[in-house]
């Protein structure tokens, strides 16, 4: 039964940190700043499936029926399998313990994959090499990806407050600590010391 909940705990704090990263996002797009569309991932993934790696321009590349679909799909997939790979490097009892270093370090690491391997294969070049702004590109995608690992942080941190187990955030090399004192329902008595 364990390993069905660390199971489940791996896709939830896949899904949240994903979440977390499209909130990000999301501020970015609202503030004017070009985002990745999800279409063409799923474009991309849709002539990968048959058989065609790369592209000069994914955007000049024939639409893939449901592409945008596929395209989110495909970005919680990968948000859940880098969660994965993560409890794997640090252990399940990261799941109820997590640890801020290790989640941003993934976070970060995770950045590899646009930069070496989609970013070339979409025809935008290794880092982005063929864009017009290649640094603010790749400054951006490691911003989002750190965000990715923050999302990691929190979306664990948040499944173990709500399971009642209640981490002290102390022990996570936060300078505060807070405890659940009381579960009665839906209220509860929370208490914050410095």
């Amino acid at each position: 039964m364990a390993a069905v909940d660390e199971v489940a705990r791996v896709v939830l704090v896949g899904i949240g940190a994903t979440l977390v990263m499209d909130v990000w996002t999301a501020v970015l797009k609202a503030l004017g700043v070009p985002t990745l569309n999800y279409a063409l991932v799923g474009r991309w993934a849709g002539h990968l499936l048959r058989g065609q790696l790369t592209h000069a321009s994914i955007g000049k590349a024939a639409s893939i029926h449901g592409e945008l679909a596929l395209g989110w799909a495909i970005h919680y997939a990968v948000g859940i399998a880098f969660a994965a790979v993560l409890v794997v490097l640090c252990g399940t009892g990261w799941l109820r313990d997590p640890a801020w270093g290790s989640a941003l370090a993934m976070g970060v690491g995770t950045v590899v994959f646009p930069l070496f391997v989609m970013q070339p294969a979409m025809g935008a070049g290794i880092a982005g090499s063929r864009t017009p702004t290649p640094l603010k590109n790749c400054l951006r995608s490691l911003a989002t990806h750190a965000i990715f690992g923050c999302g990691l942080y929190l979306s664990a941190a948040a499944l173990e407050w709500i399971s009642g187990l209640g981490p002290t955030a102390s022990t996570h090399g936060l300078p505060w600590s807070f405890e659940v004192a009381e579960i009665e329902g839906w209220s509860m008595k929370v208490t914050v010391s410095a």
